[in-house]
């Protein structure tokens, strides 16, 4: 008898639909076929001894399946599940009139339990927009999964409670989740807030502007004083998530496997921050079966590199194009994917090897040469695509012993929302940019394009400070986010004045005692 089960295949942070077609017949052979993995050509162990286990018997006949479309590579072992209700279906053992209403995956421990997959909730997308019933998989997962709305969600515990439900003679339970309100319940107040940061006024200005229009940031400043306690509060002054970059990023997460038993959507925006040794592959994403990276993992938040200069350069060189085109691509002989990479970059690192050039009470012991070739380790394409780049200095005694509580992130937050609504307002009619960072020179001529006063100021400045070339559009992009953050329309002198002041590493004399 020849029966159809369905599953599904992922793609990126996609999923297809795969078609399991069992014909059971007499005879005495198995073999499967469609592009399986060496996971799924290894099932039939599992599947006999699941099936056994549940009280069933593995039919002793000549067993083909094929897993369409065959062209598709199939991987993992989350195909378990089907594999074992399609043989037992065949063999007529159980009904079949039910199979074609239900998409389903599962791994199969030998007890015949089923364990936990990666990729519920693009799997159950998939299966809606398909036009299945309902999605039975593993028990661990239905909360991820049952966030799809339409979408009838049961949670397998073994597959003899699968075969039970199918056959009419018991039920799984049904899962429900409200995603409206389990997500803003999820929403609350970050556990990091800038209040705890003491000084660094001028750093937290930076870092306000760096939100509001969604700039890199890289801060430079001796070992101590504060670069990674004011990154990691950065992510409590972005824009709370919309639901769509939640469900975006939750996706992610989910095809990483990533994703906690009790969450069902992502709530506050992630914060990456990989060791300094991290590989090329660990960073943006790969392997023999492709993974996303660290920088996908941050879509839609805060990917943080402290340390800068210690990171390998090829791990660096292969950020350049995901930070221009916001997406990275893997390429494979046979296939090719692509993971979201919508992140902001937040680097922190020394002035120099010994960490104290510009430090104001201790000395630096690095000569000129040293300072230069520190600094060469991160590369001036990289660099280019850094908007603001800020010195930071250790916060004096007195600010450190203040007792009046600094601003507070909520405020700071506020602020920058109405810098985004602004831009918002700005880009309706360009849907693939949403804010000030990601404007094309096109729409820099457009909008981004200072008074008279202010262009006097700015060619003023390119010349006594020998500024690079490619310093002038980052600092008319970076005028254009202040002066948002200021409510006005034009952009004027003082607005490129504190750009300006935000392209450290540009000027000629950095570096030279």
């Amino acid at each position: 008898m020849l029966i159809k089960t369905y599953a599904a295949a992922l793609q990126s942070i996609q999923a297809r639909t795969v078609t399991i077609e069992v014909n059971c017949t007499p005879g005495s052979y198995f073999q499967l076929v469609g592009l399986p993995d060496t996971a799924i050509k290894e099932s039939q162990d599992r599947i006999i001894s699941a099936i056994e286990s549940s009280g069933y018997k593995f039919p002793g006949k000549r067993i083909v399946i094929n897993m369409s479309p065959a062209d598709l590579r199939k991987e993992g072992a989350a195909y378990d599940l089907p594999l074992a209700i399609g043989i037992l279906a065949a063999d007529g053992q159980i009904p079949n009139d039910l199979l074609e209403r239900y998409m389903i995956m599962g791994e199969l421990s030998l007890d015949g339990t089923v364990r936990s997959i990666r990729g519920a909730l693009p799997i159950a997308i998939q299966a809606r927009e398909e036009g299945f019933e309902g999605f039975i998989l593993p028990e661990e997962n239905a909360r991820e999964a049952a966030v799809v709305n339409e979408l009838h969600v049961h949670a397998a515990h073994s597959l003899r409670g699968v075969i039970d439900m199918l056959s009419g003679q018991a039920s799984l339970p049904l899962v429900e989740v409200d995603t409206r309100e389990e997500f803003y319940q999820a929403q609350g107040a970050s556990v990091f807030d800038f209040s705890e940061v003491k000084g660094q006024e001028s750093v937290k200005r930076a870092l306000e502007v760096a939100a509001a229009g969604g700039h890199n940031l890289l801060m430079i400043g001796a070992p101590g004083s504060g670069k990674s306690m004011m990154a990691k509060r950065l992510p409590s002054i972005l824009p709370p998530f919309t639901l769509r970059e939640s469900l975006e990023t939750t996706k992610i997460y989910s095809v990483a496997g990533k994703l906690s038993r009790d969450v069902t959507l992502l709530a506050t925006r992630p914060f990456r921050a990989p060791h300094h040794s991290i590989s090329p592959v660990a960073l943006v994403g790969g392997g023999s079966n492709p993974q996303p990276g660290e920088i996908s993992l941050a879509h839609n938040g805060v990917l943080f590199l402290d340390e800068l200069p210690e990171f390998s350069r090829n791990v660096l060189e292969v950020m350049r194009q995901p930070l221009e085109e916001r997406m990275v691509t893997v390429a494979r002989a046979r296939f090719t994917v692509d993971y979201p990479a919508g992140f902001m970059l937040v680097a922190a690192m020394n002035p120099c090897p010994c960490g104290y050039y510009n430090h104001p009470t201790r000395p630096c012991e690095c000569t000129p040469q040293q300072v230069q070739r520190y600094l060469g380790k991160v590369s001036g394409p990289l660099l280019d695509r850094i908007d603001i780049q800020v010195e930071i200095t250790p916060v004096p005694f007195d600010k450190l012993s203040e007792m009046r509580p600094s601003e507070g992130s909520e405020a700071i937050r506020r602020r920058v929302m109405a810098a985004r609504e602004v831009q918002n307002a700005r880009f309706t009619s360009f849907p693939d940019v949403h804010c000030n960072a990601q404007m094309t020179p096109a729409l820099m001529q457009r909008f981004a394009r200072p008074d008279a006063e202010g262009l006097a100021r700015l060619k003023a400045a390119m010349e006594r400070l020998d500024l690079s070339a490619r310093a002038y559009d980052r600092i008319l992009k970076v005028a254009r986010t202040i002066a948002d953050l200021a409510g006005e329309e034009a952009i004027r002198k003082e607005h490129i004045a504190e750009a300006i002041h935000y392209r450290s590493l540009d000027r000629s004399s950095w570096g030279q005692k």
